[in-house]
């Protein structure tokens, strides 16, 4: 059984993005004020049911109380009903994946004196992997991201190369050593929480030959990799490569990539934005999360606009219709005041 403090660092943890925890487990309910409503914990429509969104004087986010039947509980308890879970374990596993924090793993002595150890996975040992990283000109980052068609590169320093970036099979083979692309995962405040790696064909090939030649690790759950600083306007999309392939075309608009369509429609939003453009990704996880991430904004107060590839996503269309293609297909979907502002600057 976990340890008593284990479940509560969980739970707080899941309390700290209530919301995003009822949207995906609790799918059949809706937002009332600071409640998500639903039939009951085993996610039946209805609205006997009361999930607290943010901490009050009532108490703290994420705690829930059925008042037709009396039963109460914290967003484990969620996780736990509304997937049929029996076990513990299990439970807090769906909530790491959910939360994409690391499995918990046994420190690793360090052989150097006086080296300090981290647990693996873990946001330290993000930050120490993009600190042990070198910037990208001239790597084989620069000449991947080329290769896909992405010649401005301009504001990227939340990437960098590590030309032998470890690389565990989930078969449990051997350890192996790849070049990779390593991006960071930063929070509002530009900390970094985690850190993605995209391993790399050392011949220059594109993605090396891997089973999951891309993982993330960290605490990635409402942060993102960053291209340029935020002020009222922003663009927010899934993929490194679809993103920065908008960019292209943007290059001055300060741009974030959620790494995924899930962690898209929870990224947090900076509080001087006004208005906010969603990178669609052609597929039903991109129409998911572009709704999702919309609804979420205009909640906020911020207005929300999608931008919509012809192809399966941006980078597809930087790559097949070239780049001033791109500037005119995304022209009529921008603002007025925004198209004057950032695709007269790309011109």
């Amino acid at each position: 059984m976990m340890p008593r403090h284990d479940a509560a660092e969980l739970a707080h943890r899941l309390g700290e993005h209530a919301e995003a925890v009822c949207r995906h487990y609790l799918s059949n309910g809706r937002r009332s004020g600071n409640y998500w409503q639903v039939g009951d914990v085993r996610n039946a429509s209805g609205r006997s049911m009361f999930v607290r969104l943010r901490a009050s004087a009532k108490g703290p986010a994420g705690k829930w109380t059925d008042a037709a039947t009396g039963e109460h509980g914290d967003l484990l308890d969620i996780i736990r009903e509304s997937m049929g879970l029996v076990d513990f374990k299990a439970v807090a596993d769906e909530a790491r994946t959910f939360l994409a924090m690391p499995r918990p793993e046994p420190e690793r002595r360090s052989s150097r004196p006086g080296a300090t150890t981290v647990p693996t996975g873990s946001p330290e040992a993000s930050r120490r992997l993009f600190a042990m990283s070198q910037p990208i000109p001239g790597t084989l980052v620069e000449s991947y991201l080329r290769g896909r068609g992405i010649p401005i590169l301009h504001g990227t320093g939340s990437l960098r190369f590590h030309p032998r970036c470890y690389y565990r099979p989930e078969d449990h083979g051997p350890t192996e050593t790849w070049p990779a692309m390593i991006a960071a995962v930063t929070d509002l405040s530009g900390h970094q929480t985690g850190a993605h790696r995209t391993w790399l064909d050392p011949d220059g090939d594109g993605k090396a030959p891997l089973d999951t030649p891309r993982r993330a690790m960290g605490d990635l759950l409402g942060h993102a990799v960053r291209f340029g600083v935020p002020t009222s306007v922003m663009a927010a999309g899934e993929g490194i490569e679809t993103t920065l392939s908008l960019r292209c075309a943007l290059p001055d608009m300060a741009m974030a990539a959620a790494l995924s369509a899930a962690h898209l429609g929870a990224i947090l939003f900076p509080p001087t934005l006004h208005r906010l453009y969603v990178i669609r990704d052609n597929d039903p996880a991109g129409d998911s999360a572009r709704d999702t991430l919309a609804e979420r904004a205009r909640a906020a107060g911020i207005e929300a606009i999608v931008l919509s590839p012809e192809l399966e996503d941006f980078n597809d269309d930087l790559r097949h219709v070239g780049l001033e293609a791109l500037r005119a297909a995304i022209a009529h979907q921008l603002m007025r005041q925004d198209r004057l502002r950032y695709l007269k600057r790309a011109a």
